[in-house]
């Protein structure tokens, strides 16, 4: 068990900007909050600049832009004198492909496959012309070509330094670009030609084998100095779907630092997904109680009601039909096809390589092979298959579907070959035990870019729904599926995250909250749609997603609004996109959201929609109370302690401050304070138990008991509430004791059978309440 497991954490963005000194400032603030442990972002040396630190360089060094490993323990032992730990985000699976900055990628750039380094990395040097292609040239090469040149021993093109192979310096400049280990190409071969594993769609991060026993010990042995020293107490482990064996991966994890880590994981789950119980972790980051989180505060009919408004609203101006399912279905296709078009091609040619080296499986055609990889990855219902368990996801009836889209049906036996590779029922060679960890890692990528960068973008009825790990399709959560996932979570993962906001959350909590609440009154929106017509738009798609964005976020700032919804068109690539862009068409979608949402208060615009304040209080308060509460691990990124809007990053990402106390402070306050002084409630073996309250409007309470000695009790559908009449004689029955109000330390109730509590005196001051049992 972890020596110090945390009771919550607090998330701070590390940047050149927000170095370890500056975070070292904000401990006493953040320890008066009542957080346990510090979440820092990536600490280990990066691209210089960087401003998130996912783009690692060297594993063996403390940033030194962050102030070195001087400044991090500094850092450590300031946090550890105020009863603070520290925990570290870590990122196994990618590092930086800069051969300037990455001294392991230069090794191999220098020395190719037989470099000490080569091992580190997944390249196929069998493809192509057998060298490693680099797509970062701005055009192609006979364009940039005159702008070469060799110096100190390097190859030099507008700030970009490679290094050349031994004996080659004195070529001539065609003869010694042909003479290297790497091939230098345009930027957009990268989508078809790459034969390195790279992180999602992004060529500027390679793969790392960490599954390499060498490359794990390289690679692991400053964190796990750190950890050994005491500096460390937690793991954050980035994207562990790109790993090839990610339960291989924590368990060597695991056994490196002794156990000694709170360690989770940023696992996506899909649906009724649940983290594998074999996996050594003490749960996700948090995704999964988000989603329960937002969907119990959404509106079911609304949300219905707001997707019929959206579909006559946008038309053929969004994804043909408005409909969630087939929106999901054909981004898949797109991606598979175009933008993991080098993805597909190095699965087909390992399978064709299989095939060609077995007589049982040899005549398959290179293209009826890469047709079963594209049509079996569309049908990964989640983001990819593990060890065990992969027949329940490549379900035969997936395999049949993938045979549909073959016109000759012997062709179509390529499906069960791939199929077969997939599940590693084809045999345990060094090709086999790669055929199927590519397969896995790539239908991570595909899901993370055809739903959370592609699909989400498109379908936009409630923005709010949009977000990592959630279904667009199916916004609200029942308060009884919300308790059964407590209640799973509270037997299996007591020690898992939560969260509401994240550095990669695309609207923060309190401007998803601001949208939820437009599922409650879907006639309101579509009268502020009317009163904002006069505004032009370039289509209706992007004026929906436009001014709904404005919406939640509250007031009006073009310059922070219009980058968010132009990212927005580019994600969703139905008229633009980050590689083939319209230029007029972003012109005019800009013009548009600085004229329009960027400048108009919509949230102040007529009575109905400043009538929605409070209860957009009311949603914010109580989603961030349950999340307090329910069982896990709470984590508040930086600022929301406060009430905070932020869009999608970089706008997120903006350094930590500390500002004023408001009534979200209050709650953070009395409920982090009120874990820390009895973790027995919270942690591992405390309980938690679903409370129902009884009369007209009981639907509209969503409350808790943790341990007995613990309440918390909220208000849901606030405006659904008021326009029904309010609480009227709803009550709430609370457990034995004498219990005190946590928010204002004055107020008590007293708990048993006969006692009721009335819901209209609970929420009298406020639309939440935490009690305390009187001990």
């Amino acid at each position: 068990m972890t020596p110090n497991p945390p009771t919550s954490t607090y998330r701070l963005q590390l940047q050149p900007e927000f170095p370890f000194a500056a975070a070292e400032r904000a401990v006493p603030h953040l320890a008066g909050l009542g957080v346990s442990h510090l979440h820092l972002s990536p600490v280990l040396e990066a691209v210089p600049g960087s401003t998130h630190g996912y783009d690692v360089t060297d594993h063996g060094r403390v940033r030194a832009e962050l102030g070195g490993e001087e400044g991090l323990r500094a850092l450590a032992a300031t946090a550890r004198a105020h009863g603070l730990g520290l925990v570290v985000d870590l990122v196994p699976n990618h590092m930086a492909a800069s051969p300037r900055h990455n001294h392991a990628l230069r090794a191999v750039l220098r020395d190719g496959p037989d470099s000490p380094y080569a091992r580190w990395f997944d390249v196929d040097w069998r493809a192509g012309d057998g060298r490693l292609l680099l797509p970062v040239l701005p055009a192609r090469l006979p364009e940039v070509r005159d702008r070469f040149r060799v110096a100190d021993g390097s190859l030099h093109l507008d700030g970009q330094e490679f290094p050349l192979r031994p004996g080659t310096e004195d070529l001539p400049l065609d003869e010694l670009l042909d003479a290297q280990w790497y091939r230098l190409g345009w930027w957009r071969l990268a989508r078809t030609e790459l034969n390195y594993r790279r992180f999602f769609t992004v060529s500027e991060l390679i793969g790392v084998r960490v599954e390499d026993p060498g490359v794990f010990a390289a690679s692991h042995a400053k964190i796990v100095e750190l950890v050994a020293d005491g500096v460390v107490e937690g793991l954050r482990i980035d994207h562990p779907d790109g790993l090839a064996d990610p339960q291989g991966y924590l368990e060597d994890l695991r056994e490196a630092t002794g156990g000694r880590c709170w360690t989770v994981v940023e696992k996506i789950l899909t649906g009724a997904e649940t983290l594998p119980a074999s996996w050594p972790v003490a749960g996700t980051t948090g995704y999964d109680a988000l989603r329960r989180l937002d969907g119990v505060f959404t509106d079911p009919l609304g949300a219905a009601e707001l997707a019929d408004v959206y579909r006559e609203f946008v038309g053929k101006a969004g994804d043909r039909g408005g409909r969630w399912e087939a929106t999901e279905r054909r981004a898949a296709y797109e991606v598979v096809t175009h933008d993991l078009a080098s993805e597909t091609a190095a699965l087909t040619r390992i399978a064709g390589r299989i095939c060609a080296a077995d007589p049982a499986l040899r005549d398959h055609a290179p293209w009826a092979l890469r047709t079963a990889v594209r049509e079996l990855l569309v049908r990964v219902p989640v983001y990819r298959t593990y060890r065990t368990g992969g027949e329940e996801v490549l379900t035969p009836e997936a395999a049949r579907g993938a045979k549909a889209a073959f016109a000759v049906p012997e062709e179509a036996a390529a499906v069960d070959v791939v199929r077969d590779l997939a599940l590693g029922a084809l045999g345990d060679g060094p090709e086999h035990r790669s055929f199927r960890a590519r397969f896995a890692q790539t239908s991570s990528a595909l899901r993370a870019k055809s739903v959370e960068d592609t699909a989400f973008y498109r379908y936009t009825p409630l923005l709010s729904a949009n977000e990592v790990g959630g279904d667009a399709g199916r916004p609200a959560v029942p308060v009884e599926e919300f308790h059964a996932y407590c209640l799973r979570i509270a037997r299996d993962w007591p020690g898992t995250g939560t969260v509401l906001s994240t550095h990669d959350t695309k609207r923060s909590a309190d401007v998803r909250a601001a949208i939820a609440v437009l599922a409650q009154c879907p006639e309101v929106w579509a009268e502020l749609l009317a009163e904002v017509s006069g505004v032009p738009a370039p289509d209706p798609h992007v004026a929906w997603t436009a001014w709904q964005t404005a919406f939640g976020f509250g007031s009006p700032d073009p310059d922070r609004l219009v980058p968010a919804i132009l990212k927005s068109v580019r994600e969703a690539g139905l008229r633009t996109s980050w590689t083939e862009p319209d230029a007029a068409y972003e012109r005019a979608v800009a013009e548009f959201a600085a004229a329009g949402p960027g400048r108009i208060p919509l949230r102040a615009a007529s009575a109905a929609a400043f009538a929605l304040e409070p209860h957009i209080r009311a949603h914010a308060l109580g989603a961030l109370l349950a999340q307090l509460t329910m069982p896990g691990v709470p984590e508040l990124y930086q600022n929301t302690e406060r009430e905070y809007r932020a869009l999608v990053d970089p706008d997120n990402r903006a350094p930590f401050t500390v500002g004023a106390d408001d009534d979200h402070t209050a709650l953070v306050r009395a409920a982090l304070r009120l874990r820390r002084a009895r973790p027995e409630a919270f942690g591992p073996g405390g309980t938690y138990v679903p409370l129902a309250a009884e009369g007209p409007a009981a639907a509209h309470c969503l409350a808790f008991a943790r341990s007995g000695r613990v309440i918390t009790a909220v208000t849901r559908l606030s405006l659904r509430l008021a326009r029904a009449g309010g609480w009227q004689d709803t009550e709430l029955v609370l457990p034995e004791g004498l219990w005190t109000d946590a928010l204002d330390g004055v107020r008590e109730f007293t708990g048993g059978p006969a006692t009721e509590v009335k819901l209209a005196e609970l929420f009298e001051e406020r639309p939440v309440a935490l009690l305390a049992r009187v001990e």
